[in-house]
């Protein structure tokens, strides 16, 4: 009995709660449809401003501005018969020809003119005009060489030009020592044939102050160089010699 009366009491709450379920599934589904509808239904109770902007769809972008257009250069071709200098066959023949009518040629000069002289001008002129006139008549002058200041010569030509020589003094250490040899200096020669300057360039220490002191001594003629002195850069040569060595 007692399990019978369960199992009926079971069967009874399971129908009112599946009926219960049933009803508030078809309560909630109204619900919602009504939430639908009434926005469909009373459309004045929507705020217009929203609407509005919900149905009207935003305007275009403006189009872009035209390209500016660049400027026309209009070439106007310019027809001619001369191509390079030369007449060229022609398209078409003409309708009106064009006859060429030449300048007449001015009077000749009389015979006193110049041949090929300019028409018009003065009978007795020069050929070539003003300026063949000024440059016939007038002498040219030959432009002057300037000469050099110096000149090197070699010591052969320098040793021609010698017009007084001093020796020079053995120099008493040397001879006791017995040194002997060449003294080989470089002089520059004045355009008045003296001596001006006087470098050593190879002998003994011992040799080369006597050889430098007869030089400065030594004169020479002027060395001429077209027909005008001129400054020498030469050698000098200074034997020293013992006697019986």
């Amino acid at each position: 009995m007692f399990e019978d009366s369960l199992l009926e009491s079971g069967g009874r709450l399971k129908t009112k709660r599946g009926r219960t379920t049933t009803f508030a599934i078809i309560l909630e589904i109204g619900l919602i449809g009504l939430m639908v509808l009434m926005p469909l239904i009373f459309t004045e109770a929507l705020p217009k401003t929203q609407l509005m902007t919900f149905l009207v769809a935003p305007p275009p972008p403006p189009p872009p501005p035209p390209p500016a257009a660049a400027p026309v250069h209009v070439v106007h071709q310019v027809q001619t018969d001369i191509v390079n200098g030369a007449l060229r066959t022609p398209t078409k023949i003409p309708q009106k020809i064009q006859m060429i009518k030449e300048d007449e040629a001015p009077p000749m000069m009389a015979s006193s003119g110049v041949v090929g002289g300019v028409p018009g001008g003065i009978p007795g002129g020069q050929m070539g005009g003003v300026i063949g006139g000024i440059i016939s008549s007038t002498p040219v002058a030959v432009p002057k060489v300037a000469a050099p200041q110096r000149v090197r010569v070699s010591q052969g030509v320098s040793a021609g030009l010698l017009v007084r020589r001093v020796n020079p003094n053995y120099p008493p250490l040397a001879r006791q020592a017995r040194i002997s040899g060449q003294v080989v200096l470089r002089a520059v020669i004045s355009k008045d044939g003296s001596i001006e300057n006087l470098t050593l360039v190879s002998g003994h220490p011992m040799l080369a102050p006597a050889a430098i002191d007869a030089v400065k001594q030594w004169k020479y003629r002027p060395y001429l160089l077209n027909g005008e002195p001129v400054e020498v850069d030469t050698e000098v040569l200074v034997n020293f010699t013992l006697a019986g060595g």
